[in-house]
């Protein structure tokens, strides 16, 4: 079962652990992206990141669909991790059991707009994001588990 997929240019960190991981108790964490898998040096930092209790699993964003569609990842609460809104949009329009995407961070790069201080968007990854929102997917942003949420402008994410 999914619980999440957060995007966050960091990862697993602090906030990941401390918080989501408390809040969510996944019994695995799932790292979608391209370049991690063939860094030897990202997954060896990965894995020392992750709290001891939970399972990580790093794969290539194609194959994280394919686990996840498959039927693999079925019997682990499953936090999914992404490093860039495009994976995320990915992995939620391959993956009709993808239903709340978090947005935690993302870095302030020219063309983006800020929609919180740690979430930084382009206009094509807000109408994308804007598009999987109109088919029911929840799109919110918040750093940690306990803030407030801030959905997507017309993400019909209430406010906690």
């Amino acid at each position: 079962m999914i619980q999440l997929l957060r995007v966050d240019h960091r990862l697993i960190h602090g906030q990941v652990v401390m918080s989501w991981v408390r809040t969510l108790d996944p019994t695995a964490i799932l790292i979608a992206n391209d370049d991690v898998p063939s860094d030897e040096l990202r997954k060896s930092t990965l894995k020392l990141a992750k709290p001891a209790d939970v399972k990580l699993v790093i794969k290539t964003v194609a194959d994280s669909i394919e686990a996840i569609n498959s039927g693999k990842t079925d019997s682990y609460r499953l936090l999914i991790l992404t490093d860039n809104v495009a994976d995320a949009i990915r992995l939620a329009d391959g993956c009709p059991t993808v239903q709340h995407i978090n947005l935690g961070g993302t870095k302030r790069l020219e063309g983006t707009t800020p929609l919180t201080n740690t979430v930084n968007l382009t206009e094509d990854e807000t109408a994308s994001l804007t598009r999987l929102a109109s088919r029911g997917v929840e799109v919110e942003a918040r750093a940690v588990a306990t803030d407030r949420k801030v959905p997507l402008s017309g993400s019909g994410s209430a406010p906690a």
